[in-house]
């Protein structure tokens, strides 16, 4: 067969893809571990509760983010954060964001301050990139059995009674992404925690999720898993939700990352858990 030039070139080129597809591939898988390793961080141990966190990206990798911060005066601070967009953009914006809370979490007194700090941080960057991030901060007190926390547009964590088993969001406080607007000062709410209180922070992965009919998951579904199995410790309640979104999603691809973030309250010190993705299947 005759073979010219051009078909060594075009030869050559397929070759030069291929390189280019194992090459991208390999760093992709870097940039997931890398990100795998960020959430799957070392959780801080407290006394008065236990906490778990769990992230199962749309993509190999996402734009969701949760984080523990232990103060020097007892508390813990949580975020949860969803960056608009997904795959690697998304995750290059939340590594942005993680060491934008970290470095707040270092210099503020409280979630308003450490959300103030972090806009001011980071919003002439997400200006240039046309994005934004939810996000919800808290600090947990076991000292004074109080949650404080500010909201920068992001879902309202549920609040489930030990006592009276009911499951309602968490009084709402306003609060505008990062990103959307400079020079914004973030207010703060706090609520008392009681024994066998549990939070449940979550992205909207989480209610959106989608089935074979196109119906969302949505926050009624939500609810009613984590009043069957409230009772349980935070990995299992995880475990639950994700069991649930997976029944009833049944095989219908992810469309958006899913995180959440358990707080429960206990007079008796607990072992702390962090569990990443992908322990789920």
């Amino acid at each position: 067969m005759y073979k010219d030039s051009l078909t060594y070139i075009y030869k050559n080129d397929k070759e030069i893809k291929g390189d280019l597809n194992k090459a991208l591939q390999r760093e992709i898988n870097l940039a997931r571990n890398i990100q795998s390793s960020l959430l799957n961080g070392k959780t801080p141990t407290f006394d008065g509760g236990e906490v778990c966190g769990a992230s199962l990206p749309a993509r190999l990798i996402g734009g969701d983010y949760y984080d523990f911060y232990p103060l020097v005066n007892g508390k813990i601070r949580i975020v949860i954060g969803d960056v608009m967009g997904k795959g690697i953009p998304a995750a290059m914006l939340m590594i942005l964001t993680r060491g934008a809370f970290r470095s707040a979490a270092e210099s503020t007194q409280s979630p308003g301050e450490t959300l103030t700090a972090m806009n001011q941080a980071i919003y002439n960057d997400l200006k240039t990139l046309k994005s934004f991030v939810t996000l919800f901060c808290a600090d947990w007190d076991p000292n004074t059995s109080t949650l404080t926390y500010a909201n920068a547009g992001h879902n309202p964590p549920l609040y489930i009674n030990g006592k009276s088993n009911s499951i309602e969001e968490l009084p709402k406080i306003k609060g505008i992404m990062v990103g959307g607007l400079p020079n914004q000062v973030y207010k703060e709410q706090s609520v008392e925690l009681n024994d066998e209180d549990t939070v449940f922070f979550y992205t909207d992965g989480i209610v959106e999720a989608i089935n074979k009919d196109g119906e969302q998951y949505k926050l009624d579904r939500l609810i009613s898993t984590l009043e069957q199995n409230k009772e349980k410790v935070v990995g299992d309640i995880e475990r639950a939700v994700m069991e649930s979104i997976n029944k009833f999603t049944a095989g219908v691809p992810q469309k958006d990352d899913i995180t959440m973030v358990l707080l429960k309250i206990s007079k008796q010190k607990a072992d702390i858990t962090s569990l990443n993705s992908p322990v789920f299947s």
